[in-house]
Protein backbone atom coordinates (compact mmCIF):
# COMPACT_ATOMS: atom_id res chain seq x y z
CA UNK A 1 0.00 0.00 0.00
CA UNK A 2 1.27 3.37 -0.86
CA UNK A 3 2.96 5.76 1.87
CA UNK A 4 0.67 9.47 1.81
CA UNK A 5 2.79 11.84 2.08
CA UNK A 6 1.15 13.07 5.02
CA UNK A 7 -2.01 11.83 6.95
CA UNK A 8 -5.21 13.06 5.85
CA UNK A 9 -8.66 12.04 4.95
CA UNK A 10 -7.59 11.92 0.93
CA UNK A 11 -4.66 9.67 1.87
CA UNK A 12 -7.28 7.19 2.99
CA UNK A 13 -9.46 4.18 1.34
CA UNK A 14 -12.79 5.72 1.62
CA UNK A 15 -12.12 8.82 3.95
CA UNK A 16 -11.92 10.00 6.89
CA UNK A 17 -14.56 7.33 7.76
CA UNK A 18 -15.79 4.66 6.11
CA UNK A 19 -18.55 3.50 7.92
CA UNK A 20 -20.74 5.08 10.96
CA UNK A 21 -22.56 3.68 13.90
CA UNK A 22 -26.34 2.91 13.72
CA UNK A 23 -28.14 5.48 15.93
CA UNK A 24 -30.43 4.43 19.17
CA UNK A 25 -33.44 6.67 20.43
CA UNK A 26 -32.61 8.95 22.77
CA UNK A 27 -29.26 7.69 23.00
CA UNK A 28 -26.37 10.73 24.32
CA UNK A 29 -24.29 11.74 21.53
CA UNK A 30 -22.42 14.20 23.40
CA UNK A 31 -18.51 13.38 23.82
CA UNK A 32 -16.96 12.50 27.54
CA UNK A 33 -15.16 15.36 28.99
CA UNK A 34 -11.24 14.68 28.51
CA UNK A 35 -10.54 12.51 31.53
CA UNK A 36 -7.18 13.52 33.83
CA UNK A 37 -4.07 12.16 32.57
CA UNK A 38 -2.21 9.13 34.31
CA UNK A 39 1.39 9.59 35.36
CA UNK A 40 2.75 7.11 32.83
CA UNK A 41 1.28 6.86 29.17
CA UNK A 42 -0.55 4.04 27.98
CA UNK A 43 -1.64 2.75 24.98
CA UNK A 44 -4.99 1.73 23.77
CA UNK A 45 -4.52 -1.47 22.13
CA UNK A 46 -7.60 -1.60 20.20
CA UNK A 47 -9.74 1.14 18.41
CA UNK A 48 -12.29 1.51 15.51
CA UNK A 49 -11.41 4.98 14.47
CA UNK A 50 -12.73 4.12 10.92
CA UNK A 51 -16.19 4.11 12.65
CA UNK A 52 -18.48 7.72 13.05
CA UNK A 53 -20.09 8.05 16.04
CA UNK A 54 -21.88 10.79 16.67
CA UNK A 55 -20.62 14.37 16.08
CA UNK A 56 -17.71 14.76 13.94
CA UNK A 57 -14.46 13.86 15.10
CA UNK A 58 -12.04 12.26 12.99
CA UNK A 59 -8.87 10.10 13.48
CA UNK A 60 -6.59 13.73 14.08
CA UNK A 61 -9.00 14.74 16.57
CA UNK A 62 -9.46 11.03 17.92
CA UNK A 63 -5.33 10.74 18.42
CA UNK A 64 -4.79 14.48 19.41
CA UNK A 65 -7.19 14.04 22.43
CA UNK A 66 -5.89 10.87 23.11
CA UNK A 67 -2.19 12.21 23.42
CA UNK A 68 -3.52 15.24 25.84
CA UNK A 69 -5.03 12.09 27.89
CA UNK A 70 -1.53 10.39 28.25
CA UNK A 71 -2.25 7.83 25.68
CA UNK A 72 0.71 7.57 23.42
CA UNK A 73 -0.46 5.46 20.54
CA UNK A 74 -3.05 3.09 19.58
CA UNK A 75 -3.87 -0.39 18.15
CA UNK A 76 -6.53 0.76 14.68
CA UNK A 77 -8.40 -2.44 13.79
CA UNK A 78 -9.79 -4.03 10.96
CA UNK A 79 -12.56 -6.62 10.52
CA UNK A 80 -12.75 -6.84 7.21
CA UNK A 81 -10.85 -6.47 3.68
CA UNK A 82 -11.96 -2.55 3.34
CA UNK A 83 -11.42 -1.26 7.01
CA UNK A 84 -8.34 -3.43 7.34
CA UNK A 85 -6.34 -1.68 4.02
CA UNK A 86 -8.10 1.61 5.80
CA UNK A 87 -5.79 0.34 9.23
CA UNK A 88 -2.94 -0.41 7.32
CA UNK A 89 -3.00 2.96 5.55
CA UNK A 90 -3.74 5.21 8.60
CA UNK A 91 -0.62 3.26 10.45
CA UNK A 92 1.45 4.02 7.56
CA UNK A 93 0.13 7.22 7.42
CA UNK A 94 0.28 8.25 11.52
CA UNK A 95 3.13 7.49 13.87
CA UNK A 96 1.13 7.50 17.13
CA UNK A 97 -0.98 4.18 15.02
CA UNK A 98 0.23 0.36 14.25
CA UNK A 99 -2.80 -1.95 12.81
CA UNK A 100 -4.23 -5.17 13.12
CA UNK A 101 -6.04 -6.78 9.89
CA UNK A 102 -8.16 -9.59 9.81
CA UNK A 103 -12.22 -10.53 8.92
CA UNK A 104 -14.36 -10.52 11.80
CA UNK A 105 -15.64 -13.93 12.55
CA UNK A 106 -19.40 -12.38 11.70
CA UNK A 107 -17.91 -11.24 8.54
CA UNK A 108 -16.23 -14.18 7.50
CA UNK A 109 -19.99 -16.25 6.79
CA UNK A 110 -20.30 -13.65 4.12
CA UNK A 111 -17.34 -14.24 2.45
CA UNK A 112 -18.21 -18.10 2.03
CA UNK A 113 -21.59 -17.10 1.02
CA UNK A 114 -20.13 -14.93 -1.43
CA UNK A 115 -17.76 -17.48 -2.63
CA UNK A 116 -15.17 -14.95 -1.56
CA UNK A 117 -13.72 -16.19 2.02
CA UNK A 118 -9.76 -17.36 0.33
CA UNK A 119 -9.74 -14.20 -2.01
CA UNK A 120 -10.11 -12.24 1.31
CA UNK A 121 -7.72 -13.85 3.53
CA UNK A 122 -5.26 -13.95 0.68
CA UNK A 123 -5.79 -9.82 0.89
CA UNK A 124 -5.40 -10.37 4.41
CA UNK A 125 -2.21 -11.98 4.64
CA UNK A 126 -0.43 -9.36 1.87
CA UNK A 127 -2.15 -6.53 4.48
CA UNK A 128 -0.18 -8.42 7.73
CA UNK A 129 3.09 -7.94 5.74
CA UNK A 130 3.17 -4.32 6.10
CA UNK A 131 5.90 -3.35 8.64
CA UNK A 132 3.46 -0.90 10.53
CA UNK A 133 0.64 -4.05 10.63
CA UNK A 134 1.49 -5.86 14.19
CA UNK A 135 -1.19 -7.92 14.41
CA UNK A 136 -3.47 -9.86 12.64
CA UNK A 137 -7.40 -9.20 14.42
CA UNK A 138 -9.61 -9.11 15.16
CA UNK A 139 -10.49 -13.00 14.24
CA UNK A 140 -12.06 -15.61 16.12
CA UNK A 141 -15.49 -17.05 16.80
CA UNK A 142 -18.78 -15.43 17.80
CA UNK A 143 -21.49 -17.74 18.57
CA UNK A 144 -23.70 -14.86 19.76
CA UNK A 145 -24.61 -13.22 16.63
CA UNK A 146 -24.10 -15.99 14.15
CA UNK A 147 -25.79 -19.22 14.20
CA UNK A 148 -25.11 -23.03 13.79
CA UNK A 149 -24.76 -22.13 9.81
CA UNK A 150 -22.28 -19.86 10.23
CA UNK A 151 -20.13 -22.01 12.56
CA UNK A 152 -18.32 -23.66 9.79
CA UNK A 153 -17.17 -20.57 8.07
CA UNK A 154 -16.18 -19.19 11.60
CA UNK A 155 -13.87 -21.69 11.77
CA UNK A 156 -12.16 -22.23 8.96
CA UNK A 157 -11.35 -18.43 8.85
CA UNK A 158 -10.50 -18.38 12.51
CA UNK A 159 -7.67 -21.06 11.82
CA UNK A 160 -6.66 -19.09 8.27
CA UNK A 161 -5.92 -16.54 10.61
CA UNK A 162 -3.76 -18.42 13.26
CA UNK A 163 -1.49 -19.59 10.41
CA UNK A 164 -1.24 -16.12 8.75
CA UNK A 165 -0.34 -14.30 12.06
CA UNK A 166 2.40 -17.21 12.72
CA UNK A 167 3.25 -17.07 9.41
CA UNK A 168 4.32 -13.48 10.14
CA UNK A 169 5.42 -13.58 13.23
CA UNK A 170 2.69 -10.94 15.08
CA UNK A 171 0.18 -10.84 17.73
CA UNK A 172 -3.31 -12.43 16.96
CA UNK A 173 -6.16 -10.55 18.31
CA UNK A 174 -9.01 -12.65 19.36
CA UNK A 175 -12.86 -11.90 19.34
CA UNK A 176 -14.66 -14.30 21.40
CA UNK A 177 -18.13 -14.07 22.01
CA UNK A 178 -20.33 -16.24 24.09
CA UNK A 179 -17.32 -19.17 22.27
CA UNK A 180 -14.77 -19.68 25.23
CA UNK A 181 -14.71 -23.27 25.30
CA UNK A 182 -14.33 -23.33 21.09
CA UNK A 183 -11.87 -20.74 21.12
CA UNK A 184 -9.32 -22.31 23.65
CA UNK A 185 -10.10 -26.00 21.65
CA UNK A 186 -8.86 -24.02 18.55
CA UNK A 187 -6.11 -22.38 20.37
CA UNK A 188 -5.17 -25.51 21.76
CA UNK A 189 -5.47 -28.09 18.35
CA UNK A 190 -4.05 -25.76 16.12
CA UNK A 191 -1.29 -23.70 18.50
CA UNK A 192 -1.99 -20.64 19.52
CA UNK A 193 0.29 -17.77 18.06
CA UNK A 194 3.50 -16.49 20.16
CA UNK A 195 1.26 -13.80 21.22
CA UNK A 196 -2.46 -14.38 21.63
CA UNK A 197 -4.41 -11.39 22.72
CA UNK A 198 -7.88 -11.86 24.26
CA UNK A 199 -9.46 -8.72 22.98
CA UNK A 200 -12.37 -7.25 25.09
CA UNK A 201 -12.02 -9.82 27.33
CA UNK A 202 -15.46 -11.37 28.65
CA UNK A 203 -14.75 -14.42 30.19
CA UNK A 204 -14.38 -15.22 33.99
CA UNK A 205 -12.03 -16.60 36.37
CA UNK A 206 -11.47 -19.68 35.25
CA UNK A 207 -10.80 -18.44 31.52
CA UNK A 208 -8.45 -16.09 32.74
CA UNK A 209 -6.21 -18.87 35.02
CA UNK A 210 -5.90 -20.95 31.60
CA UNK A 211 -4.80 -17.75 29.92
CA UNK A 212 -2.16 -17.34 32.57
CA UNK A 213 -0.89 -20.92 32.12
CA UNK A 214 -0.78 -20.63 28.46
CA UNK A 215 0.75 -17.20 28.30
CA UNK A 216 -2.14 -15.37 26.60
CA UNK A 217 -2.73 -11.50 27.03
CA UNK A 218 -6.37 -10.42 28.14
CA UNK A 219 -6.86 -6.80 27.03
CA UNK A 220 -9.84 -5.59 29.18
CA UNK A 221 -12.32 -2.58 27.98
CA UNK A 222 -14.51 -0.50 29.33
CA UNK A 223 -16.86 -3.06 30.46
CA UNK A 224 -14.25 -4.11 33.58
CA UNK A 225 -15.67 -0.78 34.52
CA UNK A 226 -19.71 -2.16 34.54
CA UNK A 227 -20.49 -2.50 38.18
CA UNK A 228 -22.72 -5.40 37.36
CA UNK A 229 -19.73 -7.23 35.73
CA UNK A 230 -18.57 -9.71 38.26
CA UNK A 231 -16.60 -11.74 35.68
CA UNK A 232 -14.42 -9.42 35.12
CA UNK A 233 -13.90 -7.71 38.26
CA UNK A 234 -12.89 -11.43 39.26
CA UNK A 235 -10.97 -12.17 35.96
CA UNK A 236 -8.67 -8.60 35.81
CA UNK A 237 -8.06 -9.64 39.72
CA UNK A 238 -6.24 -12.52 39.34
CA UNK A 239 -4.93 -12.22 35.88
CA UNK A 240 -0.84 -12.58 35.51
CA UNK A 241 0.33 -8.68 35.69
CA UNK A 242 2.61 -9.85 32.70
CA UNK A 243 -0.45 -10.61 30.49
CA UNK A 244 -2.72 -7.07 31.30
CA UNK A 245 -3.91 -5.20 28.31
CA UNK A 246 -5.90 -2.33 27.60
CA UNK A 247 -7.98 -0.76 25.43
CA UNK A 248 -11.46 1.07 24.32
CA UNK A 249 -12.81 -1.08 21.60
CA UNK A 250 -14.13 2.58 20.46
CA UNK A 251 -16.77 3.74 19.56
CA UNK A 252 -18.44 1.07 21.58
CA UNK A 253 -17.88 -0.14 25.24
CA UNK A 254 -17.73 3.40 26.45
CA UNK A 255 -17.01 2.88 30.21
CA UNK A 256 -18.89 4.25 33.29
CA UNK A 257 -19.64 7.00 34.10
CA UNK A 258 -19.96 7.60 30.45
CA UNK A 259 -21.78 4.30 29.43
CA UNK A 260 -23.71 4.94 26.56
CA UNK A 261 -21.99 8.10 25.25
CA UNK A 262 -19.25 7.97 22.07
CA UNK A 263 -16.04 6.48 23.33
CA UNK A 264 -12.71 7.20 22.25
CA UNK A 265 -9.04 6.55 23.08
CA UNK A 266 -8.78 9.28 25.29
CA UNK A 267 -10.92 7.73 27.74
CA UNK A 268 -8.07 4.56 28.64
CA UNK A 269 -7.30 6.22 32.04
CA UNK A 270 -10.61 5.26 33.23
CA UNK A 271 -10.68 1.81 32.13
CA UNK A 272 -6.72 1.68 34.15
CA UNK A 273 -7.97 3.44 36.83
CA UNK A 274 -11.06 0.72 37.22
CA UNK A 275 -8.16 -2.28 36.55
CA UNK A 276 -5.97 -0.80 39.60
CA UNK A 277 -9.08 -0.38 41.93
CA UNK A 278 -9.97 -4.01 41.44
CA UNK A 279 -6.30 -5.45 41.83
CA UNK A 280 -5.81 -3.02 44.79
CA UNK A 281 -2.56 -1.38 42.94
CA UNK A 282 -1.43 2.12 42.23
CA UNK A 283 -3.13 3.21 38.79
CA UNK A 284 0.36 4.62 37.76
CA UNK A 285 2.30 1.53 38.31
CA UNK A 286 -0.46 -0.34 36.38
CA UNK A 287 0.18 2.11 33.75
CA UNK A 288 4.02 1.31 33.35
CA UNK A 289 2.90 -2.28 33.69
CA UNK A 290 0.39 -2.29 30.66
CA UNK A 291 2.73 -0.57 28.83
CA UNK A 292 5.97 -2.83 28.67
CA UNK A 293 3.07 -5.65 27.93
CA UNK A 294 1.63 -3.79 25.45
CA UNK A 295 5.58 -3.14 23.96
CA UNK A 296 6.27 -6.69 24.87
CA UNK A 297 2.82 -7.88 22.12
CA UNK A 298 3.31 -5.38 19.72
CA UNK A 299 6.46 -4.06 19.27
CA UNK A 300 7.10 -0.26 20.18
CA UNK A 301 5.84 2.58 17.85
CA UNK A 302 8.92 4.28 16.70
Amino acid sequence: MPLPDEPGPHSLPGGEHIRERGASPGRDLTRPPLPEPLGVPVYDNHTHLEIKDGEAFGYREALDAAEEAGVAGVIQVGGDVPSSEWSAALAAADPRVLAAVALHPNEAPGYADADTLFDALGRIDELAGEPRVRAVGETGLDFFRTGEDGRRAQHESFEAHIDIAKRHGIALQIHDRDAHDAVVETLLRVGAPERTVFHCFSGDEELARIANEHGWYMSFAGTVTFGNARNLHRAVAVADPALLLVETDAPFLTPTPHRGRPNSPYLIPVTVRAMAERREVDADELAAQLTENTYRAYGTWA
